[in-house]
């Protein structure tokens, strides 16, 4: 399916949200892909149909550029390349494969962001071990893709890794931890002959958005309680330690390690 789909509304780039800050599953859209099933593409009920799609999942595309804002560029700018990522995706996506439209639209809405990003001279920073390990769920789910024809979940990562759920759970959430570096800077620090960060990253893997996929984890962690949220966010995206978290929010170290091994366990158990 690769018809091309005009966006509606295009030139008006306004960052949507639900109301009272309701979740939007997005459940019916399947049903709207399915109804295209056996109409002609050069249909008017299909380019409707098209169209109407799009249009229903604009504030995913809005979303999405939302989470790249106050990165040096342009919100108005990012929700336009957000959105054609939607396009792309509703053009490309075929549901007849029985894939999730959710699963497929977000990595390319922000696989699309980031290559905008990378185009203006900015890549990815993330800690070493993270980074390490990014490079190896790369890898894992390049072959597992292959081999199972969708996206490996986090606990087929984990098993062909020989990391723990717990593992790749971290790497889901501390996604977010991305800052601006210069792609020219070395992979090893220290390390003169070492590999640039270039040679790492190369070209956007669309396997690698699936895993990466923030869409998964918002909703997580959105319902955790305040504290083991906020818990998550001082680790993993402003990098502190378990004693300095224990003595910003007043508890014992030991009781950091708790929350945190309770919170991702949780999470873990959420996205088998």
């Amino acid at each position: 399916m690769d018809c091309p789909v005009d966006a509606p509304d295009a030139g008006r780039a306004e960052v949507r949200s639900r109301p009272n800050g309701a979740t939007d599953d997005y459940s019916d859209v399947p049903d709207m892909f399915l109804a295209l099933v056996g109409l002609s593409m050069d249909s008017s009920a299909y380019l409707r149909g098209r169209e109407q799609i799009v249009t229903r999942c604009l504030p995913l595309a809005d979303n999405v550029a939302r989470h790249f804002d106050r990165r040096g560029e342009d919100l108005e700018d990012l929700v336009q390349v957000a959105r054609l990522g939607l396009l792309n995706a509703v053009n490309r996506f075929d549901p007849e494969k029985g894939s999730s439209f959710l699963g497929f639209a977000v990595p390319t809405m922000m696989g699309e962001v980031r290559r905008y990003f990378r185009d203006h001279g900015w890549s990815m920073h993330v800690p070493r071990a993270i980074r390490d390990r990014h490079v190896q769920i790369a890898r894992a789910t390049a072959k597992l893709t292959q081999t199972l024809q969708r996206a490996p979940t986090p606990g087929e990562l984990a098993a062909e890794l020989g990391i723990s759920h717990e593992a790749v759970v971290e790497s889901l959430v501390a996604a977010d931890a991305y800052q601006p570096r210069s792609i020219e800077a070395p992979v090893a620090q220290g390390d003169d002959d070492s590999k640039h960060l270039a040679d790492v990253l190369g070209d956007t893997d669309p396997a690698l958005e699936h895993v990466t996929n923030r869409e998964a984890v918002r909703p997580l962690l959105a319902g955790l309680p305040r504290r083991e949220r906020t818990v998550l966010e001082l680790r993993f995206f402003k990098g502190m330690t378990q004693s300095q978290i224990a003595e910003q929010i007043g508890v014992s170290q030991m009781h950091v390690s708790r929350i945190l091994s309770d919170t991702l366990r949780q999470l873990r158990e959420q996205l088998q």
